[in-house]
């Protein structure tokens, strides 16, 4: 049948406007996709900031609390390095090629232990948040920690991110980072030269400069940033304006500073009142001399004024959101890497005569000030009891989340690989089956999205894991199963009841044979599945690398 010119015009225009009403629907969807910001702290403590029953000066984390959501039950993998690969890939440290840690600045190769599971720096066949974000049509930034390997087919720039300003080692002087442990920009070294240079500060101008940079070159284009701060990892380093507010505050003594955390974590709703506080592991403050007092009283004076040196670069970037008017439609969403560090002994590392200068590396506040840290929990970084694998974790998204469930605290127990899992959902993107040539694992993870409009709304009812240096958990359910390591013996499984007793305190291993039997195998069974070797066989190894 032949058309006439007429139907042939109209056949055009309709098709013309229909195709161009995709294209704008198309459009809009990608305008409305949320800008997502992911900001990770360093060693710090589960209740150190103030929305979490702390006595820091956080206020702009407690606003983003108190109008966001404030889990309970987060948890890590217990150390920086696995934790920062679980978080990028959304996946087990294992399956990222992190089981133990990442390879140093210095020999590449030597924590590249020869098998799958512990090769030191991510696989190929894995895919990070950037990678996945950046193919759906994200601007993808970061700034601060990257700690995941120092080969360079393994930097950030070539793991997805279009720009990076910050630390490829895991640790720095904050006030003159040199190398191995210094400053890059994109792919090049940086010497810095600034007087007043502070590591937390440079992270948040050059993510806020990033932002900026992206906006300018297409404001609708949405952007992530992944901001990974070093506060409050040790060096013990921040400027003395912030030091000074906390200075005597704690000549209390870390008895009473835990004492008053758990109460207060009480009324604010974070724990049980049926709870019992953990026992604790530390040498009576009143058994110090005044001198001692002092000391440990200016160096956990320093580690507060590290995360209000943060919190208020926090703030800045904030600000920075409202003046250009996107904070509305951003994700913002904070975590710690781990529980707090008690590397160091029990009174912390490095001399004291250090303390208040811009010298030194290895200075930490020790394990009594962790201990009151992770109140009320038990153990530390490292560990895998609730004390290393419990991490604050906020989320603030005023377009996303009802006004009427802003300031919720949300109970369920959740995990690092959701982070992945909720990015791909609310980012409208798409994990990949493949990447450049390499099969990838499916997603651990699960979205956290639901427990936005339902604060209880059940998430993990399969099991979650946990194994570093020999330490290992399972959790199913209200149960954790988890066995500290030790050279007597490899594996002695703890039973516990986490709804009734979080904190560890009452072992119902020997009351409930058949569940410990149970969750030790699906334990062993996850084991297995993703290359977990015996601690003792790795240590092994890792002697013999050092020898050559």
């Amino acid at each position: 049948m032949k058309l006439s010119f007429k139907s042939v015009l109209v056949i055009f225009l309709v098709t013309l406007i229909s195709s161009c009403g995709v294209s704008q629907n198309e459009k809009k969807s990608v305008a409305e996709r949320p800008n997502i910001i992911l900001i990770m702290s360093d060693d710090m403590g589960y209740s150190d900031l103030g929305c979490y029953g702390g006595d820091i000066n956080t206020p702009n984390l407690d606003a983003l609390a108190n109008n966001g959501l404030r889990f309970t039950q987060f948890y890590n993998a217990a150390r920086c390095c696995p934790s920062r690969a679980s978080l990028i890939t959304g996946l087990y440290p294992h399956q990222t090629g992190i089981g133990y840690m990442t390879n140093s600045p210095k020999k590449l190769t030597d924590q590249d232990l020869g098998l799958p599971a512990y090769q030191g720096r991510l696989h190929k066949n894995n895919v990070t948040i950037a990678e996945v974000l950046q193919k759906s049509g994200y601007s993808t930034l970061m700034t601060g920690k990257w700690h995941l390997g120092f080969t360079k087919d393994n930097a950030p720039l070539e793991r997805g991110f279009d720009k990076f300003y910050g630390l490829i080692a895991g640790a720095s002087n904050f006030f003159k980072p040199e190398v191995p442990r210094g400053i890059t920009y994109m792919n090049e070294a940086v010497t810095i030269t600034d007087e007043d240079y502070y590591t937390t500060d440079a992270f948040t101008n050059y993510a806020i400069d990033f932002i900026d940079e992206s906006q300018n070159e297409d404001s609708k284009k949405p952007f992530f940033l992944y901001l990974a701060y070093t506060a409050p990892h040790w060096p013990l380093h921040a400027p003395q304006e912030d030091v000074e507010k906390y200075k005597g505050k704690y000549m209390k003594g870390w008895e009473q500073m835990r004492e008053e955390r758990f109460a207060k974590m009480k009324t604010m709703g974070l724990i049980d009142e049926d709870w019992k506080l953990s026992p604790d592991d530390f040498k009576p403050w009143d058994a110090l001399s005044n001198e001692k007092k002092i000391e440990m009283d200016l160096r956990r004076a320093i580690y507060s004024a590290m995360v209000d040196r943060m919190d208020q670069n926090i703030g800045k970037l904030i600000k920075n959101l409202e003046k250009k008017k996107i904070l509305d439609n951003t994700i913002i969403i904070f975590l710690n890497d781990n529980g707090a560090c008690a590397e160091g002994g029990d009174f912390g590392a490095g001399p004291s005569e250090q303390l208040e200068t811009k010298e030194g590396y290895f200075l930490s506040y020790g394990k009594y000030w962790a201990n009151a840290s992770n109140t009320p929990y038990r153990e530390y970084k490292h560990w895998v009891h609730e004390g290393g694998i419990s991490t604050p974790f906020i989320v603030h998204w005023p377009k996303g989340i009802a006004k009427e469930d802003q300031g919720k605290i949300i109970n369920e127990h959740a995990f690092l690989p959701d982070v992945m899992s909720t990015l791909v959902d609310l980012g409208q993107a798409e994990y990949p089956k493949q990447f450049k040539g390499n099969d990838i694992p499916p997603m651990v993870g699960k979205s956290l999205k639901p427990l936005f409009s339902d604060a209880d709304a059940s998430i993990h009812n399969e099991p979650i894991f946990w194994e570093h240096e020999g330490n290992k958990a399972v959790r199913l359910g209200d149960y954790k199963l988890v066995s500290k390591w030790s050279k007597a013996h490899e594996v002695q499984w703890e039973l516990y009841d986490i709804k009734a007793d979080r904190t560890e305190t009452n072992n119902l291993a020997s009351q409930m044979p058949e569940k410990v039997e149970t969750m030790h195998e699906l334990y062993a069974d996850w084991a297995k599945s993703n290359k977990v070797m015996p601690w003792a066989d790795i240590k092994k190894r890792i002697k013999e690398k050092r020898k050559s």
